[in-house]
């Protein structure tokens, strides 16, 4: 047999492009993929965990309840690649404005955004809280960090404006990485009738995000990190240095008001200053002292929402 030695070289290489495809889609797994939800129980409630969160339970499950039982209309928009994404719909006044308020990673609108409907309602505002696709109550199972998401609110803001009218006014709101999907939208260019766009706690790299969930995943950063991007790629469909709000707030040109808490040791403050810094719209930038992540609002409800109500007035909303 002239080749024969071709046969342990083929075997090797099959054998390393095995490793590499099953050690990728691990980590896809483990990073980027939402399993199937189940619906919660009447008296099932997922808190957030955590130290920084216990002390705040008793309220945020309060909010978690308001979600459930405040009067409210169904939605759902239906996304580019045929899922159905769904949210929930709570009226202040009618004729008001409408916040549209989307939550973080792999969290859910009753979960993150409960707290919204009470802010909303005290600065008289409309308030739909949306699930993002692969969580809550949505369909799909991938997480894209704001790539397909930034995407979705598109469609959540046409749909604001089909069912409420063409001068209907809107705030988009974000937490987390949903500030950064709110603040990647603004990229995309947004009709007039979305006044401002609330950032809350965004994070200004996806890579640098990424990174950090593995070390809190316990996953040895440097040496699974290319199988991420890969897995990414080739199991999601997206590559992860397309999901970038750094670059995306540079083309905005609706205002953008940054909040974030100074305690916050998952998405560092520095971020929003860097978002801050890159935008060139009308911009602000606020620090609530004390505030761990997503905690802003609950931390200084007063300061909060003496900031929104001066940057709105700022900006003539």
């Amino acid at each position: 047999m002239k080749f024969w030695w071709l046969i342990p070289i083929g075997i090797i290489m099959f054998l390393l492009i095995s490793f590499v495809l099953v050690l990728s889609f691990i980590c896809f797994k483990q990073l980027f993929y939402s399993p199937r939800r189940k619906k919660p129980q009447e008296d099932e409630y997922a808190l957030p965990q955590g130290k920084k969160y216990l002390p705040h339970h008793a309220e945020i499950l309060n909010w978690m309840k308001n979600v459930r039982n405040l009067p409210h209309e169904d939605m759902f928009v239906v996304s580019h690649d045929g899922l159905t994404l769904r949210g929930q719909y709570y009226e202040c006044k009618k004729g008001a404005p409408v916040e549209i308020l989307i939550h973080g990673y792999h969290g859910n609108s009753e979960r993150d955004m409960g707290g919204g409907i009470e802010r909303c309602f005290s600065m008289g505002r409309n308030a739909l809280l949306v699930d993002q696709r692969a969580c809550g109550r949505s369909d799909g199972h991938i997480v894209t960090f704001g790539i397909n998401e930034s995407r979705d609110c598109l469609l959540w803001i046409d749909k604001v404006i089909e069912r409420f009218g063409d001068d209907v006014k809107i705030v988009i709101t974000g937490v987390s990485m949903g500030a950064a999907t709110v603040v990647m939208a603004a990229g995309r260019g947004l009709p007039e009738n979305v006044r401002y766009v609330l950032a809350d706690c965004p994070y200004s790299s996806s890579d640098e995000i990424i990174r950090t969930v593995m070390a809190g995943k316990g996953l040895p950063v440097k040496f699974l990190y290319p199988f991420v991007k890969l897995g990414a790629r080739i199991y999601g469909g997206f590559r992860i240095k397309d999901a970038s709000p750094l670059d995306e707030v540079k083309r905005s040109r609706t205002p953008i008001i940054f909040i974030h808490g100074d305690a916050d040791d998952f998405v560092p403050a520095y971020m929003s200053e860097k978002l801050y810094e890159a935008c060139t719209v009308k911009k602000q930038l606020v620090k609530i002292p004390n505030a761990a992540h997503v905690l802003a609002y609950i931390t200084d409800k007063e300061g909060y929402v003496r900031a929104l109500n001066d940057f709105s007035a700022e900006i003539g909303f």
